[in-house]
């Protein structure tokens, strides 16, 4: 887990960068993932998801997303949503407005060219953003999307444990956030978060939930 301080770090961003926690007026759960497109651990994701009859929204990397576009279009013929995480999964810190909107601008364009889909939303690496990146999200149009669950999977701890984390926060409208790829964490592998998978699933389905992206939430919410 992210140590206290930074923690309160990112609270404290949160409310200087406001941005979509929660998907009020979905009838389900908004399921997520961040840092792929990932040949070693998004296939076993999907497979996954497949067997839970589920649907999800994946915020790509551009840079991942260049390296495998088959694997980009994949997500998307079976039925999930393709988000942007940026170009390259760098803090916003390090960057100033003008490599932050490049950042986002190139990152979109490796998603359109994979996929043919306009990013619509973005979530900042590390759920962080600085002054500049969030002007130049904004400016770009496109919605800031954090969460209001998570299930910590950027660690090594197991699926029980991340399936612990995330099952009290289910309710319709929750944004859960998850990982289908270890490349920017600590651990050595995805594999705890695609066994984590049914057992989240399945605690969903008994509460009458079912999982659903990030845009059928939003249609959802304009229908209402």
């Amino acid at each position: 887990m992210p140590h206290w301080s930074e923690q309160v770090d990112t609270l404290e961003r949160w409310r200087r960068f406001p941005a979509r926690e929660r998907a009020d007026g979905a009838p389900g759960v908004v399921l997520t993932f961040d840092d792929g497109p990932d040949r070693d651990s998004t296939p076993a994701v999907l497979d996954a998801l497949d067997t839970a009859e589920a649907r999800a929204t994946f915020f790509l990397v551009g840079e991942q997303v260049e390296a495998d576009p088959a694997l980009a279009r994949d997500i998307v013929a079976r039925g999930h949503d393709v988000q942007l995480h940026g170009y390259g999964h760098v803090e916003h810190e390090h960057l100033t407005t003008e490599e932050a909107r490049q950042d986002l601008e190139r990152g979109a364009q490796a998603l359109l060219d994979a996929t043919g889909i306009e990013a619509r939303f973005y979530r900042p690496p590390y759920g962080r953003f600085s002054s500049g990146s969030y002007e130049a999200c904004l400016a770009l149009g496109l919605e800031a999307v954090y969460w209001s669950a998570w299930g910590a999977d950027w660690e090594t701890i197991a699926p029980r444990r991340i399936a612990d984390l995330v099952i009290p926060d289910l309710s319709a409208g929750a944004v859960v956030l998850l990982h289908d790829s270890p490349r920017y964490s600590h651990r050595p592998s995805a594999r705890p978060t695609v066994e984590a998978l049914p057992l989240i699933a399945a605690r969903a389905a008994e509460l009458g939930l079912p999982l659903v992206t990030l845009a059928d939430a939003s249609r959802e919410r304009s229908r209402r």
